[in-house]
């Protein structure tokens, strides 16, 4: 092939390419209308593959309208089609012949979209999908040309106009606040990846808590308290704090081994032998990050407390090469310096995902950001803390053990 022909073959492709950007936000649109229906719950409910007219009856849905839900998300394997064929009892029973039949059966990926399964994600594009978060997304430019316009070119730091509230007229956290319908969206979608996470948070650091006598630790932004009656379950006779926003834990239900505390964190933090934070600091910027683990650490033992951050940890790309890495692994690794190493980027998921959060952070905060290891040891090392190591898990969050 000449490179005249190499170059149309490219231009194709990139032709072909642009149409998931066009039409990007059908994935989630459709995905949201399945969750909606009740399809991954009604599929999990049989013992056997579903058809068509069962299905639509089953919800009350167009046996038409539904086929081409259907046809979408199967095609992007969220579903499966397979061939129903008739029993060896209905066989001999016909006098004629029948063809097989085709039925939908749920998958791996489907089961994480049922309502109230065990690591359901289903919360999480509810509220990703709601129109309180999608509106940000229009009000994106904006937010970047009034960055630049500020003339802020601090790259840990980036002060500019709120996506959020130029769209809702309120941050969100005055806008949760406000509505505890949406603030519900926050927490449920905040508890189901909790329960995705803090299993493997524990398998990559088997002795998070093991810490001497009887200790305490307060989950800030806890929100419901799902993530610290995890951690009171997986560590026999540690104590557990739900501390988050009083219109938040005045809401939370009532768990085992855990006590429901309201506050502001960036005035005072209760006292604790382990601060745990997960998806909380990366919400804000430098400046406030750095306050809010001062306070972290005023609120723990001066020689054995410890800060404990789940967070996802961008890779930091150098000429085609990673710097800083920190690979998912499901087995319990700390990495404090990492060696340059070559990797393919399109086909890392925890790399993907990372720099996803990292633009909803753009859309749904002032100052929020994902942050490499680089700028991690930056904040920490501001707000007072001598070491840390970093545990990459099997979940898009690396946990950050860092001591005073």
């Amino acid at each position: 092939m000449d490179a005249k022909s190499i170059r149309r073959r490219q231009e194709v492709d990139d032709e072909d390419g642009i149409w998931k950007y066009v039409f990007g936000f059908t994935e989630m649109a459709v995905v949201k209308c399945a969750i909606e229906l009740g399809i991954p719950d009604f599929l999990e409910s049989q013992q056997q593959a579903v058809t068509l007219d069962q299905l639509s009856s089953a919800l009350g849905c167009s046996p038409s309208a539904l086929y081409r839900i259907m046809r979408f998300l199967i095609n992007r394997g969220i579903f499966k089609e397979v061939e129903i064929t008739p029993s060896t009892e209905a066989a001999l029973a016909s006098t004629t012949p029948s063809a097989p039949t085709s039925g939908y059966v749920q998958t791996p990926l489907s089961a994480l979209l049922t309502r109230d399964g065990e690591k359901s994600m289903a919360a999480f594009v509810r509220l990703e999908s709601s129109p309180v978060m999608l509106a940000p997304w229009l009000k994106l430019s904006g937010r970047v040309l009034l960055s630049s316009s500020s003339g802020d070119n601090n790259l840990h730091n980036c002060s500019s106009s709120d996506a959020f509230e130029a769209a809702n007229g309120k941050d969100v956290w005055r806008y949760a606040e406000s509505d505890p319908a949406h603030s519900k969206l926050i927490e449920d979608a905040m508890a189901c990846h909790a329960r995705m996470a803090v299993p493997a948070i524990i398998q990559a650091c088997p002795d998070l808590l093991l810490l001497h006598g009887e200790v305490v630790v307060v989950d800030v932004g806890g929100g419901d308290g799902t993530t610290v009656e995890m951690l009171v379950k997986a560590f026999p006779g540690v104590k557990g704090i739900n501390f988050d926003l009083p219109h938040v834990v005045s809401v939370a239900p009532k768990r085992p081994g855990v006590h429901h505390v309201g506050g502001n964190m960036f005035q005072r933090i209760p006292k604790a032998d382990a601060v745990f934070l997960m998806w909380v600091l990366h919400d804000w910027g430098d400046e406030e990050c750095i306050q809010i683990l001062s306070k972290c650490r005023e609120a723990i033992p001066e020689e054995t407390g410890k800060v404990i951050i789940a967070e996802a940890i961008l890779t930091e790309i150098i000429n085609g090469y990673e710097l800083g890495t920190i690979p998912r692994m499901k087995n319990n690794t700390n990495t404090k310096n990492s060696k340059l190493q070559e990797k393919d980027h399109n086909n890392n998921n925890s790399y993907e995902v990372g720099l996803m959060l990292d633009m909803v952070m753009m859309a749904h905060t002032g100052n929020g950001l994902e942050r490499t290891e680089k700028q991690w040891s930056h904040v920490l090392t501001a707000a007072g803390f001598k070491s840390y190591t970093v545990t990459p898990t099997s979940d898009v969050v690396s946990i950050i053990q860092a001591w005073p």
